[in-house]
Formats: C-alpha cells, sequence, structure tokens
C-alpha cells in the first residue's frame, strides 16, 4: 500500500526549531534539488498496487536513505544514527521537522536495499 505525500517540499519548508536556515550549498540540499521526486515517485507507487497491508514509506524517505548510505558507506544502524542527528539528512529524505520518534530501524532497511 502507498499513500501519496504532499507536494515535494523545498528547503524552505523545512521547520528548524532554533529558528536558523539552512545552507543552500550544502551537498543534501544540492542533491535533493536535482532529483527528479515527483518523477520517481511515478514509477515507485506501481511496487505497491494493494490497498491494504502496511503502507510503503515515501519514494524520498526510502530513496534518500539508499542513497544516504551508498553515498556514505554506512551501515544500516550507523544510517539511522545519522539521520536522527543531521537535520540536512532529515531534510534530504524528505522530513518536514526534526523527529521527535523513530523515523524506521535498521532492521527494516535491508527491505529496502
Amino acid at each position: 500500500m502507498y499513500r501519496k505525500p504532499s507536494p515535494q517540499m523545498t528547503i524552505d519548508d523545512f521547520i528548524l526549531p532554533f529558528s536558523g536556515s539552512f545552507s543552500a550549498d550544502n551537498c543534501w540540499v544540492r542533491l535533493a534539488r536535482i532529483i527528479p521526486w515527483e518523477e520517481i515517485e511515478k514509477d515507485y507507487v506501481f511496487l505497491f498496487p494493494s490497498d491494504r497491508g502496511n503502507v510503503a514509506k515515501p519514494v524520498r524517505m526510502a530513496l534518500g536513505a539508499l542513497i544516504t548510505q551508498t553515498r556514505c558507506g554506512y551501515t544500516d544502524r550507523e544510517l539511522v544514527q545519522q539521520i536522527t542527528e543531521n537535520p540536512y539528512l532529515q531534510y534530504f529524505i524528505g522530513l518536514r521537522k526534526l523527529p521527535v520518534d523513530q523515523i524506521f530501524y535498521s532492521s527494516c532497511l535491508g527491505q529496502i536495499s
């Protein structure tokens, strides 16, 4: 099952609790800008034809996590830790604000890759 998220976000949509702002020159911000998330989502949604079962993670989260892990060489656990600690990575995978709860568990990542 897949539920399309609201329109893809931009750097201005991410809510920083400390009233700061992101650098538009950050490598994760630049990469997020050039990836055609909505085009990829059109193909991704067809992987989940059923309307039953658990809802799949949004394409930006799933693909963004995989890109991050591949580019940085993180293990599944390291990836979850890095995303938890780094607002730029949180933005890159499509979160709109710093998460209160864990986004996903490292044990789920084997299903993505």
